[in-house]
């Protein structure tokens, strides 16, 4: 009767070794994506557990179409004046440049300027889009400028009150997007239509789709809506939610701009709507 030799050989420690490692590396890259797809909502109010799946949706993707800028005639008889020249867009990955200096010309606040010093700025863009068209908010992917100061409720009786006093600490943030001429952005858009064709197709997108992304965009903020009386808050456990339904239900992105206050509130969307109506009418 031959003995049984039960030590491994060494190829099949290196087999099990190397599974481990495999399956070491897949776990890391999943825990990145993850941490990719958070929410940027503050710690003492959040919206209802978000499921995986309303985070990362993709099974109806929007399609759209943003009319393309006209080019205007040449005449025929000598111009009297020097034509501008043709812009000369750079490679994608080295576009971060050009898209400061643009956007320099269209605002100055010093709070858009931090936003901007990111590199791949036109792949975040993009990336950032995609998660407000589908009512979230990746602040890891373009962190934005946090509220100041502490979020602060009161209470009448039973009742939990939002204080009118956290809307200012959006202040900030709400005169850095107001800034920005949205006409010129809108005509940015259409120069570098290409850079950013290339950055949604990075994602899957085709042009269409890129379209609907950013219109549905817009269309949440358009959307969300302005809350002039106290808000009733509830808290079943150490977070607030909101004590109306409807409320609640908002997407994370539009209960985000719904916290900012109705001030700040109609300033996004009449800036949200004057980009939407520079990109449909060039």
């Amino acid at each position: 009767m031959q003995s049984t030799d039960k030590r491994a050989s060494p190829s099949i420690i290196i087999l099990g070794l190397g599974a481990i490692a495999a399956l070491l590396i897949v776990g890391g890259l999943i825990y990145r994506l993850q941490m990719t797809k958070e929410v940027d909502i503050e710690a003492e109010v959040l919206p209802s557990p978000i499921t995986e799946e309303v985070m990362i949706e993709k099974s109806v993707i929007p399609e759209a179409e943003i009319p393309i800028a006209p080019v205007i005639e040449v005449s025929q008889e000598p111009p009297k004046i020097e034509p501008t020249p043709k812009t000369v867009l750079p490679n994608l990955n080295e576009s971060d440049s050009f898209f400061r200096n643009r956007m320099g010309i269209m605002s100055s606040n010093t709070d858009l300027v931090r936003w901007l010093s990111v590199d791949d700025l036109l792949r975040r863009a993009a990336s950032y889009l995609d998660g407000l068209s589908r009512g979230v908010i990746l602040s890891k992917i373009f962190p934005l400028t946090q509220p100041t100061g502490s979020f602060t409720t009161h209470m009448d009786g039973e009742t939990i009150w939002l204080n009118a006093g956290n809307y200012e600490r959006y202040d900030i943030t709400i005169e850095a997007i107001a800034s920005i001429k949205m006409e010129a952005l809108a005509q940015l858009f259409h120069i570098a239509r290409p850079l950013i064709e290339t950055s949604f197709s990075e994602m899957g997108y085709n042009a269409r789709q890129m379209e609907g992304i950013i219109l549905q965009a817009i269309d949440r903020v358009l959307s969300t809506p302005i809350i002039i009386e106290p808000i009733e808050l509830t808290r079943e456990s150490v977070l607030y939610q909101f004590a109306d339904p409807e409320l609640e239900a908002l997407m994370p992105l539009q209960k985000q701009v719904l916290r900012t206050g109705p001030e700040n509130t109609q300033k996004l969307q009449q800036q949200a709507l004057a980009l939407k109506n520079a990109l449909l009418n060039p």
